[in-house]
């Protein structure tokens, strides 16, 4: 893929570094020259020095052929404008942008932006995850906060357990992606039985997660 990466900071250098191991064709906007020089020295990353909000540098740095554009910026603003610049002027299929302050993570997704990165929600989410004794956590939410991606844990007294996967009837727009079964990870098929302490992780739009889970586990007095 084509990625435009714009901020240098430590997140958008170990990204850039990252993706370019992984033999994506990355390139990093950074304001700052001393930065830009630093990384270009490093890396065998192309850097430009420019502000990323600013089209002529997206231009330089070849938006009209990119994939996705991540703006991991310390502002908020910042990031915001870049994305949509990125997706309405130059139609770039996916923006991504990190979210500072997590209360714009509203105002990221209602104007667009493919993923915005809370990185505060997501760390307490983890924590959430790992020591919660709710039955249902959710662990991200994309598209607009439309689509959510959860956790749902099975008990001992969960309805599907000991059923296989085609005989439960889930919600509309839901679907199981992964079973956690102790140290095993299992990609769920028709024939797949569910046991208790499975751990669930699935895909369902927002409206549909309480139905998801009351399929799951049943009625949540």
């Amino acid at each position: 893929m084509r990625i435009i990466i714009v901020g240098g900071g430590n997140v958008g250098y170990y990204l850039a570094k990252r993706l370019a191991a992984d033999r994506h064709a990355v390139t990093l906007i950074e304001k700052d020259s001393v930065i830009c020089a630093k990384i270009a020295e490093e890396e065998k990353i192309l850097v430009i020095n420019g502000d990323g909000c600013d089209p002529d540098v997206l231009e330089e740095a070849g938006i009209e052929r990119t994939d996705v554009v991540a703006a991991v910026t310390g502002d908020d603003e910042d990031n915001l404008v870049i994305c949509q610049l990125a997706k309405d002027t130059y139609n770039v299929k996916r923006t991504v942008a990190r979210v500072n302050d997590p209360k714009n993570e509203h105002t990221f997704n209602e104007l667009g932006v493919d993923v915005p990165v809370d990185s505060t929600a997501i760390i307490a989410k983890i924590i959430e995850e790992e020591v919660s004794f709710k039955d249902v956590v959710n662990l991200m939410t994309f598209k607009r906060g439309k689509l959510a991606i959860v956790r749902v844990d099975l008990s001992k007294d969960s309805s599907v357990c000991g059923k296989k996967v085609m005989d439960i009837k889930l919600p509309g727009d839901s679907v199981l992606v992964s079973i956690i079964r102790g140290d095993d990870v299992i990609i769920p098929k028709g024939n797949t039985v569910l046991y208790p302490q499975d751990d669930i992780i699935a895909l369902t739009t927002i409206e549909n997660e309480q139905h998801l889970l009351e399929a799951l586990i049943g009625k949540v007095e």
